[in-house]
């Protein structure tokens, strides 16, 4: 009954690897970031694409998070739907390149695990429907993003 937000959730079972599940799905996540680059050489494109795919993971993960809180908890380590959208917020502003790619999935991935400015707050929240699991992800994202487009000026 709950496979398909199962799937979800886990970002197509990347969320069951073990040793931080959520590093995984942050890469599989850039790897998808790479295969979307390399078909759309248009930036403008490029970013349209991961603001309605951000939006869409979003909305499927909080739906999955919903139907498996009984079953799994408030927010275990498997799901990792939430890292992808991060991930996707990343590289929303940025032009696409290897360096970018790498350089985001490097700053997401601290921002995620280290939680500054107001993340930590977002991921204590007390239930919030799933919405409190997919927010501290793109907040992340969003810190991910800004640091990102400001090493491209400044570079």
């Amino acid at each position: 009954m709950n496979r398909i937000p199962k799937i979800i959730a886990t970002f197509g079972g990347v969320g069951y690897l073990p040793l931080a599940p959520g590093t995984w799905g942050s890469l599989l996540a850039t790897l998808v970031y790479l295969g979307l680059g390399w078909t759309n050489h248009n930036s403008s494109w490029l970013s349209i694409i991961l603001i309605l795919l951000s939006g869409f993971i979003y909305f499927i993960g909080v739906w999955a998070v919903k139907h498996l809180k009984e079953e799994w908890g408030n927010d275990p380590s498997r799901v990792v739907i939430d890292e992808a959208c991060g991930i996707f917020v990343t590289f929303i502003p940025i032009t696409f390149s290897l360096t970018n790619a790498f350089l985001g999935f490097i700053l997401f991935r601290i921002f995620d695990i280290w939680k500054p400015f107001g993340i930590r707050k977002i991921d204590q929240m007390e239930d919030a429907g799933g919405h409190h699991v997919m927010l501290d992800d793109v907040a992340a994202g969003i810190y991910s993003a800004v640091v990102l487009w400001a090493i491209n000026l400044w570079l």
